[in-house]
């Protein structure tokens, strides 16, 4: 393998740019699909539950096929691996936009999941071998961009494509991307020494792959199903638990386990995917809370709410710039605080909205917000990787995503049940303070609409009810994710400083 050392600023260049197309292209699809969905239910003759799968479906084969990548790339080699998983999704997207059915869609999806799940964990270690370690905030800082600003940037852009073109586009626009950045990983990436004596633990993989999957489908699902009052809840539940205490058992007695828990021995690794498992809750599930609080409650259009949205991504791509100057010079403890404490000032500012907060504060909010996750990114991912063993890092990047994305998956589930069930209980509240032998109800202070003798009058206030039950549900929700991130600030304890050489 070519040493870090010896690559051309040119030669860094094309592979930084290469592999950042692949981790855009993957980063963008984790959202960019979401605007079209009502779209894709039309076109597809689906159910608003059967929809969904076109979600699910990419989430949990992304979510079981991330964590082999390490072995993967060992096996069979980084760059012949990062150059098919390219080839497959590019081609999975293809056949996503050309689907007529909901089978073929969720079929297609499926690979794309399965193709897709090594692409950012694949494009990290790539980084972080091809530059010095000195380099490696800056490295981090451009490979943050397209992982943090693609979720964000993902809605706008499959906004505009809907509305402007068709939902098929959502997809078909990974063409481009992917064949830029395979003709990129054949040309420039080098390739690693492969391990041939390296055998796979088949048993340790399919307890977490069962242990991911039924978590992800109890979390897709609970919902719906109305959590744990369903037994398809219950048993996914039991399973997940089951068969990640049967892995962790697999892992420290088998001979060549699937994961080496050498991994989990380097103390700032381990803190590191404790923190990124906080920083995944609050990137998406903030994407999850806003863009209904902004439709459905303040009436903006969905390209309206995309263009609000888009500032955020701005801010995180300007913090990232910054913040890749700084590393290495500022002890990365400090960096990340800084982070915490701009997303906890956003939440907490956030949770102070009302239905008629005017659009400058939705933007300056949002860009807090970016501008504190750059923070945290960077030099987490710096930190995390700087005192470990580069035998794990195939396998550490990829644990690395896999924990970021578990705590996507389970923020926007929490974030979505509380937000359903805080709105029934303000609904209930507020219901009862509403009588008609209260002075204040009495109707010459009531709107005209509020008319408590007719249908029309008691549905109109209804109406209103309900649309101040689920602003105040949105609002707690946002007080609850600022102290999820407060709650981190104790981690940051268990990471060692750079020792200045």
């Amino acid at each position: 393998m070519t040493s870090a050392e010896s690559k051309s600023p040119a030669h860094l260049g094309l592979i930084t740019a290469s592999i950042m197309l692949a981790t855009i292209m993957q980063a963008l699809d984790t959202t960019i699909a979401n605007v079209a969905l009502p779209h894709m239910q039309g076109s597809l003759s689906a159910t608003q539950d059967q929809i969904s799968w076109v979600l699910t479906s990419y989430i949990v084969a992304a979510a079981i096929m991330t964590p082999p990548t390490g072995y993967l790339a060992a096996r069979f080699g980084r760059k012949r691996l990062f150059a098919t998983m390219v080839t497959g999704f590019t081609l999975a997207s293809m056949l996503c936009g050309a689907a007529t059915s909901l089978e073929q869609i969720v079929l297609f999806r499926l690979l794309q999941g399965v193709f897709g799940a090594g692409l950012v964990p694949l494009s990290q270690a790539v980084l972080l071998d091809s530059y010095p370690k000195e380099k490696h905030g800056s490295a981090m800082a451009l490979w943050g961009v397209g992982v943090m600003v693609g979720p964000i940037l993902g809605p706008t852009l499959g906004g505009y494509l809907t509305e402007y073109y068709n939902w098929r586009w959502v997809f078909y626009i990974n063409l481009p991307f992917g064949v830029l950045a395979l003709t990129g990983i054949l040309a420039v990436v080098p390739e690693t020494v492969r391990d041939l004596n390296r055998r796979f633990d088949i048993f340790g993989f399919a307890l977490l792959s069962l242990a991911i999957g039924a978590l992800q489908m109890m979390l897709d699902r609970g919902e719906s199903q109305d959590w744990f009052s369903s037994t398809e809840i219950v048993i996914e539940m039991v399973l997940a638990g089951l068969c990640f205490y049967m892995f962790l058992v697999q892992m420290f007695t088998a001979k060549n386990p699937f994961i080496e828990p050498g991994l989990f021995k380097d103390r700032n690794f381990a803190a590191g995917l404790f923190i990124i498992f906080m920083v995944g809750i609050i990137l998406l599930a903030t994407l999850a809370l806003l863009p209904p609080f902004l439709q459905s409650l303040m009436g903006y259009p969905v390209l309206a709410t995309g263009y609000i949205l888009a500032p955020r991504g701005i801010g995180t791509m300007i913090a990232m710039t910054i913040v890749g100057r700084l590393n290495g010079r500022v002890d990365a403890r400090a960096l990340i605080f800084l982070g915490i404490c701009l997303i906890s000032f956003s939440l907490w500012k956030m949770s102070t909205f009302t239905v008629d907060v005017p659009m400058f504060t939705l933007i300056w909010t949002g860009i807090v917000q970016g501008f504190g996750l750059g923070f945290i990114f960077v030099p987490l991912s710096t930190v995390a990787f700087s005192t470990l063993e580069s035998k794990y890092r195939n396998e550490g990047t990829a644990m690395f995503s896999l924990m970021r994305n578990i705590g996507s998956s389970i923020g926007i589930s929490v974030v979505v049940t509380l937000l359903a069930q805080n709105t029934q209980i303000n609904h209930a509240n507020i219901g009862d303070l509403m009588n008609p032998f209260r002075d204040m109800m009495q109707q010459p202070l009531l709107p005209q609409s509020w008319d408590w003798q007719t249908t029309t009058g008691v549905t109109s206030l209804n109406g209103a009810v309900t649309k101040q039950a689920s602003t105040i549900a949105y609002l707690d929700n946002f007080i609850f994710m600022m102290w999820i991130t407060l709650a981190a600030v104790p981690l940051l304890l268990l990471i060692r400083p750079k020792k200045k050489v």
